[in-house]
């Protein structure tokens, strides 16, 4: 057997693992987030040095003081959101583009948002060479959403904002979710926020850390 192909056994049994003791053992239950993780490369969304770490149960750096979120965080976000396979979803932050190709696996068109350029090229370039044609990408302030598209059912934002976006509730259509980040820039909460005719119902699902989202409705870039 070629060495190629023994790192390729390695890093499958690595993904197989991380779906039962990082996610199944931590309740992550909804089958179509563990089938869409199961099914996708995180090797390749990490830095070619970085790649045997892939599977870690933990977030990895992925250049411009910016991550790649732990497993279990990408899992839990994502099963928040409920989705069914129809959905219009946006995401702030694609940083490695990891977390929208799992959104791209479960819902029906993705729009991410970067405001690092390198990154959201690269994210463009792994999402494309693995065949999503269901994702848009676009560099610019993800605190302010993208007007052009909106609503959107589902917005999840991947770093930590002082208050939710007043931007990106406006852009949530009635019945929508949204799962963010919110509190410092050292600890938050993750809201998830249901938005109806006659308002938003706010939901703490515990606590974790992001780095910070920069931008007009952020944190400033000081």
């Amino acid at each position: 057997m070629h060495l190629n192909d023994l790192n390729k056994q390695g890093l499958w049994r690595a993904r197989q693992h991380m779906i039962e003791n990082q996610l199944r053992a931590r309740q992550i239950s909804d089958e179509r987030v563990l089938a869409a993780m199961g099914k996708i490369p995180r090797e390749l969304f990490v830095r070619e040095a970085l790649r045997d770490r892939a599977y870690e149960d933990s977030p990895l750096p992925i250049g411009d003081g910016q991550t790649i979120s732990q497993p279990f965080m990408v899992a839990l976000m994502t099963e928040l959101l409920h989705l069914t396979g129809s959905e219009k979803v946006l995401e702030i932050g694609t940083g490695s583009g990891y977390q929208a190709a799992v959104l791209a696996e479960l819902a029906g068109k993705v729009f991410t948002i970067e405001r690092h350029h390198d990154l959201a090229r690269r994210a463009r370039k792994t999402l494309e060479g693995l065949g999503y044609t269901n994702v848009l990408t676009h560099i610019g302030d993800g605190t302010i959403g993208w007007t052009e598209f909106a609503p959107y059912d589902r917005i999840i934002v991947t770093a930590g904002a002082p208050s939710v976006p007043e931007s990106l509730l406006k852009q949530l259509s009635a019945g929508g979710i949204m799962a963010a980040p919110v509190g410092d820039k050292v600890h938050q909460k993750l809201l998830v926020l249901t938005k109806s005719e006659s308002g938003v119902v706010e939901k703490d699902s515990g606590g974790c850390v992001f780095v910070p989202l920069i931008g007009r409705e952020g944190w400033s870039n000081g």
